[in-house]
């Protein structure tokens, strides 16, 4: 049975609510509340509660082992120092232990510098005390008095404890005397059996919770089994239980009969559970929102669904499921095991049971009050570890078992040397192999069998082997499927000895494999199970560095360190992450790969495009895609949303509104990342209308709102404000009916519309529209929401700078406990300083500049200090930016400067892991050290943007901002664009070159037809009266450059027409200068600078090259000398003749395309290359410190938009001028027709990046993207058959001659440019040939 989603539910919008709880009784038993656990245990205890492995002789008793004590020898010494002795305490119950010290024998050379501690409530079944995942090692003592105490950062409750000495005295041998420090415990127990069950029935049939508090502690050797559950009819439950020794709790607080709500949540945590050791649940909820806690690890999460209340029905069962709920729980055992201190919303659900004050007459079956204890008896093998057990000799079966567990694929389970051969069990790749070697005298007999999969997967599994004469079968998990049989023809005779977890010694046929880290337990030789106790004794077998009836087994991904979604896998003594398709990088995928914001990108240099960006580094967002398009003064991010333009709405009206939902490509905490920082976001949103009124009402509530960021309504509209309740004709007050403040509220019948940006970003972006009269006859409203569009990025340039040694900025202490991430720009041009620092006890970490080349990354986590540092080849105090990045986390340290420059070091595999501090973080200097003298922006630590420009506001010696962008950034403005600082970055100033963009990388470039020319006057007079704008232009050449000995001359042409003039620069003498296409398409540059009787010629190349490729031209004269290179080719040198002036005396006017002057005139270049002028592209015209296509193509612009550009201006052109990006076009465009613009504009300066996809949004409406495509393919049809008729008609238009001599052809195929430009040669045609384009 589903429930029924209420019409309007609350909407749940509190953070997450975090409680005390003041159950302590209830979560450990009863531990006094009102003092600390800080008792001594061990002194009051009788001698008899100590004992040990060995004893050196009877004043060395392990009784004497007590804190400060002088009896007998003066402590605990053992008859050999090795690593098998241990002491042992009994503290008569269970208790709660909160600390241990220990000291040297009294008044020797005897003490242990280093131990590990076990602990255990029966005196079996070991388990070591953990700390920063790793089995600990304590510290111990430097002399034979001192006492050196530690406190246990996770308290444990156990009644036996072993200490285990791991280094000791150089001087002497093992010497200790202990004391255990904590306060008593006790706790309702109670015990399952698999087949019984707790009911906790409510007081009311059906209970609706909003908050629970469930804690509890079990401890099992099962890997299943459900702990409690509880469910109601209307779908709502809960269950928690295990599943391969992990604890999985599932809930759901409801789900509707629609399917649109989908409550169920289920989240997994802890792994290794069945260890029979205790472990404590806390599960703590209010509404949606969960803490979920085991052993101290809390896991954070919020339920799925829209409703907040548990719904049960009855009861809750501890124990198992009573009935079958929901999920289905077919399949699912009852819990085998103990449990105590259950308690539910304060109830002592075990205390009740025991005192028979639950409903338990159907339910509270074979349940006991006392733990029953399993009898287990594991080992635990190491890399050097074997353990020799013996089985019957000659005998023809080998029948072995036994359970292990490990993380490694590989390793060497059993191994036996059988009187003709060799038996070898192991594990390889997760799977269990068995080899027999059997050698007789006639032949060598060998059987090999594999059986299981992914058997590394750290639980307990089963192996059985039978081997006979001609018979072999092998079980694993005693699963039937999984037996495997061999019949080969084999003897077997035992050889009486077994050898499992290693084998070390030489034999005729050596085993795979050497060794095995893991546990087994339940071992069976011969089918007699192995007495490890015997073992432990000494008295059977042999062992060697194995740990008995302990399993030391650790979880290294649990909790899981691998962050963003990171994969982690591990072996028995590390783990690695795999951080493929994350977004993440490093050791345990902490540090983000992509830039925080579009702004970072063209700060790399990067053009327009679509770029994944995270704005909060290592923080919890992920990365996501936008829309980048770097203009030459901002830097926009476009987010697009799903709903398509211009979107019709009827039937609405203010009783029933329809709600149109906006969905953006990312999510909404995303989108606000961006929003939070840009410095202004804005979004369109149009309504049109027809008799549908927007915004006014009689009662002054609108019709029609929209819902923004925060699930906030707004009454105002694009082009108004908050608080105004207006439309941007209102503002304006130019609306269609001046008695509104809105077209569409004049209620017209015909179509109208109200639109404008919605600025404030705070209320950004639009997350609904709520429209609400579109009901009456006639009604009907037609709704758009453009993307969200935002630039800047305050975060980036976040900068301050420190201007005296001793300033510095404090902020609130760092929290990066087990990874921590920090970058930062800085520059300076101070030889050393301290970037930033913090301090703890013992711990810190420290970033600084130590010499003018080195970066140095220092910190303590209680290892002791360790250094990071980065020398770079070039000073880093040359006052430019440079980056740093310093990340540190349980498995490396890594320092980077400059993306160049960069080191790492591994920590250790045992030791602290965590980084404690407590003072205030210091960025700048202090403690005393030495001050940084400089600017630091972006500084970002653990995804959190540092807001330095305020602390700077406040700080003496500290100022907000820093300049001097340029120095950095300068080297991104090219083709002479001028870098101008900004107070947030800087911008590249292109006015005075023959480019746009934001770096001055954009070509601009125009299409010439027939009869085009463009016209730039250099004499001041005519620019009199010009715009400012036009006067900087013509002034780079007025007044003292009129008379040159200098040009600079730079541009692209492509065309498929000769003869032609590219560019002619007249005088108001004779002197001139021109580049001209001759009638066989070779180029030509003439010189006319008086002093001879012709002008002087230089043919730069006798190729054609109107052959409709793209060339480039770039040209120097320097007095006589002039330096001219084609395309890719090397500048080749000429020399103006002796005789002629060196002078281009009152340069008058530049034409491109054609030449339409009044004065003097060449009339021979006129006459033969001026008509009918140049048909083709034209880009990147730069003549000194001009680029007159730009101006005309900007002129052309004004015109085309009706802004009267000014009529002095220096520019003007005739005919039809058209942008094109001819200019960016490749070398190896095929020849084309002059006729129509082969080069549409479009953004061609968009670089591409590897691995980058465009953005496609969801909103687009595909049925029209699929008639406009139909449509312009009829469209192309229909031009191309017209094409080829024209050409048909016309076909004798299309040949042409050349001027080449007949043989010149072969050469001319040979030449580089062919090779490169890879198409035929033009200049070898035959005159009968034609030409086609379409």
């Amino acid at each position: 049975m589903h429930r029924q989603r209420p019409a309007q539910r609350p909407t749940l919008i509190v953070p997450l609510v975090l409680w005390i709880f003041c159950y302590i009784n209830s979560v450990h038993g009863a531990l006094p509340t009102t003092q600390k656990c800080d008792e001594a245990l061990a002194s009051p205890l009788l001698h008899t509660a100590f004992t040990s492995s060995s004893v050196f002789s009877s004043g060395y008793a392990p009784g004497y082992a007590k804190l400060n004590r002088r009896g007998g020898a003066g402590g605990w010494s053992p008859l050999d120092s090795d690593h098998y002795q241990w002491v042992q305490v009994d503290l008569g119950s269970r208790k709660q232990v909160s600390a241990i010290a220990t000291q040297g024998r009294y008044s020797s050379s005897d003490w242990t510098t280093q131990y590990r501690l076990l602990y255990s409530d029966t005196g079996r079944n070991w388990k070591p005390y953990h700390q920063d995942g790793n089995i600990w090692a304590f510290t111990g003592n430097s002399n034979s008095e001192s006492a050196v105490r530690h406190e246990l950062q996770q308290g444990i409750v156990a009644r036996f404890l072993r200490l285990i000495p791991v280094a000791w005295s150089e001087e002497g041998r093992i010497g200790l005397r202990i004391e255990v420090y904590g306060c008593s415990y006790w706790a309702d127990v109670t015990n399952f059996d698999g087949q019984g069950v707790i009911s906790y029935r409510f007081k009311v049939k059906k209970m609706k919770i909003i908050k629970d508090v469930i804690a509890l502690r079990f401890k099992t050797s099962e890997s299943e089994g459900v702990i409690l559950h509880g469910e109601g009819q209307q779908g709502d439950y809960i269950t928690l239980e295990l599943r391969k020794a992990k604890l999985l709790l599932q809930i759901n607080l409801g789900s509707n009969q629609y399917g649109s709500i989908l409550g169920h949540t289920s989240v997994t945590t802890g792994s290794l559970l069945d260890d029979n050791h205790w472990h404590s649940v806390v599960i703590e909820r209010y509404r949606r929102n969960v803490n979920f806690t085991l052993d101290g690890h809390t896991q954070h999460f919020r339920t799925n669904g829209e409703f907040d209340h548990l719904d049960l029905d009855y009861e809750l069962s501890f124990g198992g499921m009573p009935y079958s709920g929901k999920p289905v729980g077919g399949g699912r055992k009852n819990f085998k095991g103990c449990m105590e201190s259950i308690n539910y919303n304060g109830d002592n659900i075990t205390d009740l049971a025991r005192r028979k004050k639950l409903d338990t007459s159907s339910f509270q079956r074979n349940l006991s009050f006392t733990c029953v204890e399993t009898h287990t008896f594991p080992v635990f093998f190491n890399a050097t570890s074997f353990l020799q057990l013996p089985g019957r000799a000659n005998h023809n079966t080998v029948s072995v078992g036994f359970q292990f567990r490990t993380w490694n694929p590989d390793g060497l389970l059993l191994f036996s040397n059988l009187d003709d051969g060799t038996l070898e069990i192991s594990l390889e790749e997760g799977k269990i192999t068995v080899h027999i070697n059997v050698t007789t005298a006639a032949k060598n007999y060998r059987a090999d069998l594999l059986s299981g999969s992914s058997l590394s997967d750290g639980q307990w599994h089963a192996v059985r082997l039978v081997a006979k004469e001609n018979f072999v079968l092998l079980t694993v998990d005693g699963e039937e499927m999984s037996a495997v049989r061999s019949t080969s023809p084999l003897s077997i005779t035992t050889g009486g000895t077994y050898h499992l977890g290693g084998y070390f010694l030489q034999t005729l046929f050596p085993p795979s494999q050497r060794s095995f880290q893991g546990c087994m337990q339940v071992i069976l030789v011969d089918d007699q199970p192995a007495d490890l106790h015997a073992v432990e004794k000494g008295t059977v077998g042999a062992f060697e560095n194995i740990s008995l009836d302990m399993c030391a087994i650790i979880d290294r991904c649990m909790p899981n360190h691998c962050e963003h979604g990171g994969r982690c896998k591990q072996t028995w003594d590390r783990f690695s992450c795999n951080c493929d398709g994350t977004g993440y990088s490093g050791a345990t995928c902490h540090t983000s790969i992509h830039e925080p914001s579009c702004e970072a990108y063209k700060h790399l240099g990067r053009s327009s495009d679509t770029y994944w960006i995270d704005p909060d580094g290592s923080g919890p967002l992920g990365p996501f895609k936008v829309n980048c398009n770097m203009t030459e003064d901002k830097v926009w991010t476009t987010v697009m949303n799903n709903l398509p333009p211009r979107i019709s709405i009827t039937g609405s009206s203010r009783d029933r509104r329809t709600i149109l939902q906006v969905n953006y490509s990312t999510s909404m905490d995303q989108v606000t990342a961006i929003t939070t920082s840009a410095e202004h976001c804005e979004q369109q949103i149009i309504y049109g209308c027809r008799m549908s009124r927007l915004l006014n009402t009689p009662d002054g509530t609108p019709y029609t709102w929209w819902v923004g960021r925060g699930s906030e309504k707004h009454f105002y509209w694009g082009g108004s404000g908050p608080g105004i309740q207006k439309c941007a004709c209102g503002m304006d007050k130019n609306c269609t009916d001046p008695k509104y403040d809105c077209n569409c509220d004049a209620d017209a019948k015909q179509w109208r519309e109200d639109s404008g940006l919605l600025t404030y970003k705070e209320h950004l972006p639009v997350s609904q529209v709520v429209v609400g009269d579109t009901n009456r006859p006639g009604s009907e409203a037609k709704l758009s929401v453009g993307p969200l569009r935002c630039h800047g990025d305050n975060n980036y340039w976040n900068a301050a700078s420190f201007t005296t040694p001793s300033s510095y900025l404090h902020f609130a202490t760092f929290q990066g406990e087990t990874s921590a991430d920090i970058s930062f720009y800085f520059k300076t041009s101070a030889p050393y300083g301290v970037f930033l620092e913090n301090l703890g006890n013992t711990d810190f970490i420290r970033l600084e500049l130590k010499t003018p080349t080195v970066v140095s990354f220092s910190f303590d986590v209680g290892n002791g200090p360790v250094e990071l540092t980065v020398h770079s080849a070039t000073p880093l105090n040359d006052d430019q930016w440079h980056r740093v990045m310093a990340e540190r986390n349980i498995k490396e340290a890594v320092l980077q400067v400059d993306q160049t420059y960069r080191t790492s070091r591994l920590a250790p595999a045992q030791g602290h892991t965590r980084l404690e501090l407590f003072s205030q973080l210091y960025v700048g200097a202090a403690g005393g050290q030495r001050g940084f003298l400089g600017c630091i922006r972006a500084l970002r630590m653990n995804g959190i943007t540092l807001n330095l420009e305020e602390r700077a506001k406040v700080t003496p010696g500290v100022m907000s901002g820093c300049q001097g962008h340029c120095t950095s950034f300068g080297v991104y403005c090219r083709n002479g664009g001028k870098c101008v600082e900004r107070y947030n970055g800087y911008l590249c100033d292109c006015t005075t070159t023959a480019f746009n963009g934001p770096f001055c990388t954009k070509d601009v470039g125009g299409f010439f037809e027939a009869g085009t020319l463009v016209k730039y006057n250099f004499m001041p007079e005519a620019v009199q009266g010009a715009s400012k704008d036009t006067k900087a232009l013509t002034q780079q050449l007025m007044p003292n450059d009129v008379n040159l000995t200098t040009e600079e001359v730079t541009f692209s042409f492509s065309t498929s027409r000769a003869p032609a003039v590219l560019m002619y620069v007249s005088s108001k003498t004779q002197d001139y200068l021109a580049v001209v296409l001759r009638n066989n398409g070779s180029l030509q540059v003439r010189y006319n600078l008086g002093g001879l009787r012709e002008p002087f010629a230089i043919d730069v190349d006798q190729r054609n090259l109107a052959n409709g490729q793209p060339h480039s031209i770039n040209m120097s004269r320097h007095n006589r000398s002039i330096s001219i290179q084609l395309d890719h080719y090397p500048p080749v040198n000429y020399k103006l003749p002796d005789a002629s002036d060196i002078q281009f005396d009152l340069v008058k006017t530049l034409f491109l395309g054609k030449v339409y002057e009044t004065g003097p005139i060449d009339p021979v270049l006129i006459e033969q290359y001026n008509s009918p002028g140049f048909i083709g592209c034209l880009s990147r015209v730069q003549f000194n410190r001009v680029a007159p296509l730009k101006s005309a193509l900007r002129k052309a612009a004004e015109v085309q938009a009706d802004s009267h550009p000014a009529s002095t201006s220096p520019v003007s052109y005739q005919g039809k001028l058209v942008q094109s990006n001819c200019g960016a076009s490749p070398l190896t465009i095929p020849p084309m027709s002059a006729a129509p613009n082969p080069w549409p504009l479009d953004n061609t300066d968009a670089e591409t990046p590897l691995n980058e996809e465009r953005v496609i949004p969801d909103g687009v409406n595909r049925d029209s993207a699929i008639i406009g495509g139909i449509i312009a393919v009829v469209i192309f049809t229909i031009l191309c058959t017209l094409v080829f008729l024209i050409r048909y008609m016309f076909r004798h238009k299309g040949t042409y001659h050349t001027n080449e001599a007949k043989g010149s052809g072969e050469s001319a195929a040979e030449s580089a440019d062919t090779a490169i430009i890879g198409t035929d040669n033009p200049e070898t045609i035959d005159e009968s040939k034609k030409e086609w384009f379409i």
